[in-house]
This record gives C-alpha cells, structure tokens and sequence, in this order.
C-alpha cells in the first residue's frame, strides 16, 4: 500500500469529493482525519466504513474557517497519531450568483470557506511537516478557478485564490522536502452539484471531451497520488482531473 504508515487529514471529509479522498487515502493505508463542520453521522459513517476495512480513521468536528478551530484539528490528529504527513484541503463550498446581485456575507463565507480554510490549515500543519522534513499537502481547487465562469465570482476567485496560494507555498517549503500541488476537478456529482439546472448538465457533458462526468473516486485517485512518494518530485503543479473540460471553458 502507497501510504502505509501515513497520517492524513481531509477536510470537508464527510461527504461528496472529501469523502471519496477520505475512504481511498485508507485503503492505500493512511491513518485518516476525517474533518466535518456540521454532519457528524456523515462523518461517522466514513470512519465506519474505514474501519470496516481494518483502516484506521477518526472524526473531528472544526470550522476550519476559524484559525482556531484549524489548529484544534490539527492538533487532534497529532495527539492521537503522532505525527502528519498528508494535508488535503477540501472544504469548499458554493453561494453562486451574478455580481449585481451577490450578497457580500455570499462573496465572504465562500473566500473564507475555499480559500481561508486553506491558510489556516496550512500555517498550522506546516511547522509539523518541517520539522518532519516530509509532507505532502494537496489543494482541492476546480476548472473555475482556471477558466472562470459566470454567476459564481466568488467560486472562481477562491479557487483561483487557491491555485496561486499552492504554487506560492510550494516554493516556500520545497526545501523540507514538503510538497505542494493541487487538483482541479472539472463537473463531479457531488451535492454541491446536484441541484445544477438540467441545461447547465447537458452544456457540460457536450464540452467534456471524455463524454461523463467525474467521479469522487476519479478525484480520490488523482489525490493519493499526490499524496504518496510515487509523485515525490512533483511540487507546485495543478493536476486538471475533468475529462478535458478545461480545453473548452
């Protein structure tokens, strides 16, 4: 197993694309964090399922939004493991609409939930992985952060946000042996997705070159990776996983 003796932390790991990252971060073998905001029994389901296949995993409630809450979760992982070698930012979350009519708590709780969450966990787990000289951190960004897209500035400017912050980060930690890349997802059913108008679906489907759209598990497989020492000698890059949307957008 790729990540045998590893200990990874997941935020926004109960559900859609963090609870894919979650369940196949395990099965190569990492000890996994399993972050939630709100839904513990999502969260506690993930663990049970790890646990079912003899992995090990625990769950831990934090806004990582909050400095605070960001350092606690850390720190839980720690405490009970010892030590953390893998960091994937995926909390994200979505408040779209056209500019003239977006809300500013809107544009706020999205940039503090996609990309704040990101700073405070990095600044955090970061003084661990150098002192460590080993980490792997991977950012959970979007074919919106790249190409932009329309009704969803705030989305596009924090995943975007997110895209800079990764390759800034890699240049700073590269040195401790600490990697740092990201994965931009191109359209995942997830329940961010769900509620998508049926012609915005279709639209997608017609500009993605593979003709489906992904999977948490084709996500999942892009981050473990990223995350194991196969990827050893890749640092700052954004790893496009959309069946070629991106081309199109």
């Amino acid at each position: 197993m790729r990540l045998a003796n590893k200990v990874a932390i997941v935020t926004g790991g109960s559900r859609g694309i963090g609870r894919g990252i979650a369940l196949k971060l395990a099965l190569e073998g990492a000890r996994v964090v399993v972050n939630y905001r709100a839904n513990s029994a999502a969260a506690e389901e993930v663990v049970g399922l790890i646990q079912e296949h003899r992995g090990e995993a625990i769950a831990v409630q934090a806004d990582v939004s909050q400095m605070s809450e960001a350092r606690h979760l850390i720190r839980a992982a720690v405490d009970t493991y010892g030590r953390l070698d893998i960091l994937v930012n995926n909390a994200g979350t979505t408040r779209d609409m056209l500019i003239m009519l977006m809300k500013e708590e809107d544009w706020d709780l999205v940039i503090d939930t996609n990309l704040k969450s990101a700073f405070n966990c990095c600044k955090t787990a970061a003084r661990i992985m150098m002192k460590q000289r080993y980490g792997r951190i991977v950012n959970i960004t979007s074919v919106s952060g790249l190409a932009g897209q329309a009704g969803q500035t705030n989305y596009s400017a924090s995943k975007a946000g997110l895209i800079g912050f990764t390759k800034a980060l890699a240049k700073e930690l590269g040195s401790r042996n600490i990697a740092v890349n990201a994965v931009a997802p191109g359209f995942v059913y997830t329940d961010l997705t769900a509620d998508l108008p049926q012609e915005m679906k279709d639209l997608v489907l017609q500009m993605t070159p593979l003709s489906r759209f992904g999977t948490p598990e084709d996500m999942a497989n892009a981050v473990a990776f990223l995350a194991s020492d196969e990827s050893s000698f890749i640092t700052g890059q954004v790893l496009s996983v959309d069946g070629g949307l991106v081309m199109h957008v």
